[in-house]
């Protein structure tokens, strides 16, 4: 895996200003960073606990790299939350922050801004953070499935292709958690909406992960936000590259990039495909909204799962929240409503018995830890691979 800690991810991404974010009601921003962590109704973890947790931040505890540093799963006391032994009490994902410059600090603590006060099924919990000295950790609840870009592009028999089912049982998951942080109970511009962020628990339900670059909404009858252009190549919207004006329609776009890629099994942006080919929704926008190219797009490990019609209806939502013009992209509400709709109607297709997809269990114990270490063990929940960057940021 190499050194967890060589390499920043993303530039900058400053504090949001405006309304504070909560799932009952909207107070003024915390200004400072003790108002942010005492207003956060999380537990703040001492270093040594967490150090003891996660058994000395040991290479065979790592699950992966997240946003500004590495992943390591530990284990702590449901109650007292202190740390437990190995195998005992509640599974955690401890993430450590790259203690090289300011910005990481930035993210870490509107992460805590945002989860510490946010609460929604397909959001992912955070549990707690630690501040002491020069350390700075975040606490999350353990996704035992880990992230969606796993399961669409890696390619071993640890992560077995999604079935058509759960790629759209997920779509809707995460579009519900977007259209959450969109409401009027949150106003919250997620900014980084894509499949590495999108991690699923043992039954396959989707909660977006790192709140890092996420804004608060435009208020006072304002259109949008101004800010400096972040996020990740491929997800962004065009008008927000263009201009640094991000509103909720920035999300609505990333979405259908992210949708395109469940359908293609193709990454948003992949160097290493064909000339033409490099773009993903440049490549497959002639084919969204035809019954008879549809199929080209694709994924064809999932040949067989889905009716031309659920496919073809899948495709032109893409195609709408692909729209060059954020007014006709629909709102994240419409969104969750026509996957609802595509699920509750006969065009879901032919699915493929998930039994198998569920029960994968693979005996690997001969391939030794670092294996073990990056698997889905899908029968226990014992490892998963945690986000790791899967794009460049957009400016550095």
């Amino acid at each position: 895996m190499g050194s967890c800690f060589g390499t920043r991810i993303k530039a900058e991404s400053p504090l949001h200003t405006g309304s504070k974010v909560s799932s009952i009601s909207a107070p003024p921003t915390p200004k400072s960073e003790g108002e942010i962590l005492q207003s956060s109704n999380l537990k703040s973890f001492s270093f040594n606990e967490l150090r003891t947790a996660t058994r000395n931040f040991r290479p065979d505890s790592v699950l992966g790299e997240g946003g500004f540093g590495c992943v390591f799963k530990g284990w702590i006391d449901e109650h007292s939350f202190t740390a437990a032994k190995p195998g005992t009490g509640m599974v955690i994902a401890v993430k450590r922050l790259n203690q090289e410059g300011f910005q990481g600090h930035k993210e870490w603590l509107a992460e805590i801004n945002y989860l510490g006060q946010l609460y929604h099924p397909n959001l992912v919990k955070l549990v707690g953070y630690c501040l002491e000295d020069e350390h700075r950790l975040l606490v999350y609840e353990f996704m035992p499935r880990g992230s969606l870009e796993n399961h669409l592009f890696r390619r071993n028999s640890y992560f077995q292709p999604l079935s058509w089912n759960l790629r759209m049982k997920v779509a809707l998951g995460a579009a519900k958690g977007v259209a959450f942080l969109h409401s009027d109970e949150a106003k919250v511009i997620y900014r980084d909406f894509k499949t590495s962020n999108i991690l699923l628990d043992s039954n396959y339900n989707a909660k977006l992960s790192d709140f890092g670059l996420a804004k608060d909404g435009p208020t006072g009858g304002k259109s949008h936000v101004s800010t400096r252009v972040m996020g990740t190549y491929g997800y962004a919207a065009p008008e927000y590259m263009a201009t640094g004006h991000l509103t909720t329609k920035s999300d609505v776009y990333s979405f259908g990039v992210v949708l395109l890629e469940m359908l293609s099994g193709r990454r948003a942006v992949d160097k290493n495909r064909p000339s033409g080919e490099h773009n993903l929704v440049e490549w497959a926008k002639p084919y969204l909204t035809s019954r008879r190219k549809i199929l080209n797009i694709m994924d064809i490990r999932i040949q067989g799962q889905y009716s031309v019609g659920g496919a073809l209806k899948a495709a032109n939502l893409a195609m709408l929240c692909l729209s060059a013009e954020p007014k006709d992209r629909p709102n994240m509400d419409k969104v969750v409503t026509a996957l609802e709709q595509l699920q509750d109607s006969k065009d879901m297709g032919g699915s493929q018995n998930e039994h198998n997809q569920k029960n994968h269990c693979n005996n690997n114990s001969s391939n030794g830890s670092k294996n073990r270490r990056r698997s889905l063990d899908d029968c226990n929940g014992k490892a998963a691979t945690y986000p790791r960057p899967s794009a460049s940021p957009l400016h550095t």
